[in-house]
């Protein structure tokens, strides 16, 4: 019988991980390392998930994917303990494959969603590969293809009004660059005062270092213009410099993430950089706007990114089904 992996896995938490090497001897920068895969190939698979702990310590993944891969991995060596397999097993590609396509369907059967599944299926590879015993041959599962999420005509109208009613004249023009000229968050960050252009009847906002040091002019709408042009024109602006400051000079990513959740949260909108830019992006292409023009405007480098906003939405999907019904 095939037993399925549990939350309460011993090997859940890195601080589980911990216990484990003070009961081998000490902590993991005292570990002695098998000096190649084939010493490792006959270790335990508890010292085999303290070993894979140091050298993802090491790696240079970001804190949260190292945390994914590590809560994942100590799941799947908790199965693999269930079935009494040995680490040799990882090792013989036909057997290992056949190991991980049980796990996947274990997981399946937890009733785990499928982008949750490919994220446990992703560690094991990442895994195997730090061992050299290559990649698992396992099918990941669909996801259907989605438009990116954004935000709609009135959950924009509040977003902007939230803005003006609760954000400084800073606040309100980042999220106005955001969502009403499709910036990144970290482009918004590079803006300097030279970079943005408001006259009575246009302006624009230039890129200098978009995604792949790519530089872009964007035009701003009358709205746009409306919104930033207090912060431009603010009494006594320096003349040259960052556009966005804060009490340390240059506003950071993390103080514009931080100011358009705040911003989100008072207009009870789900709200991050990224959505503000996608809102963007979706309503050029609800408006019939060329896809060419709007990988332009946007700055992406490819029109396969581009036409990823015409996909269909949750809402699109329930308006067709809607479409068809009878009523007597």
């Amino acid at each position: 019988m095939t037993h399925a992996p549990s939350d309460s896995s011993p090997y859940r938490t890195s601080a589980r991980t911990t216990a484990s090497d003070n009961r081998l001897g000490g902590s993991p920068d005292r570990l002695v390392v098998p000096s190649d895969n084939r010493e490792a190939q006959g270790e335990s698979l508890e010292k085999l998930l303290v070993e894979y702990s140091v050298r993802l310590d090491r790696s240079p993944l970001s804190d949260n994917t190292r945390r994914s891969y590590r809560g994942h991995v100590g799941r799947f060596i908790a199965y693999l303990e269930s079935r009494s397999e040995s680490p040799a097993a990882l090792w013989d590609p036909l057997t290992r494959d056949f190991l991980v396509r049980d796990y996947r369907r274990a997981l399946k059967d937890q009733r785990l969603a499928p982008s949750t599944v490919n994220s446990h299926l992703a560690s094991i590879d990442h895994f195997c590969r730090t061992f050299g015993v290559g990649s698992p041959d396992v099918d990941r599962d669909h996801l259907p293809d989605r438009a990116p999420r954004a935000l709609s005509d009135d959950q924009l109208r509040s977003v902007i009004r939230s803005a003006l009613r609760f954000g400084s004249p800073r606040d309100t023009a980042a999220v106005a660059l955001m969502a009403l000229a499709g910036l990144r968050m970290s482009e918004v960050v590079g803006i300097d005062v030279d970079d943005v252009s408001i006259s009575a009847r246009k302006g624009s906002v230039i890129v200098r270092r978009g995604k792949g040091d790519a530089s872009r002019s964007v035009p701003l709408s009358a709205e746009a213009r409306t919104l930033v042009e207090p912060w431009v024109h603010r009494p006594r602006p320096p003349a040259s410099g960052p556009l966005f400051v804060g009490p340390a000079g240059r506003l950071s990513g993390r103080a514009v993430d931080r100011l358009t959740r705040r911003i989100g949260e008072a207009a009870g909108v789900d709200l991050s950089p990224h959505v503000l830019r996608h809102t963007f992006v979706t309503r050029l292409i609800r408006a019939g706007v060329d896809v060419v023009m709007v990988a332009e405007l946007a700055g992406h480098r490819s029109l396969e990114t581009t036409r990823r906003y015409a996909l269909p939405t949750q809402e699109d999907r329930e308006s067709a089904v809607e479409s068809v019904d009878v009523h007597p």
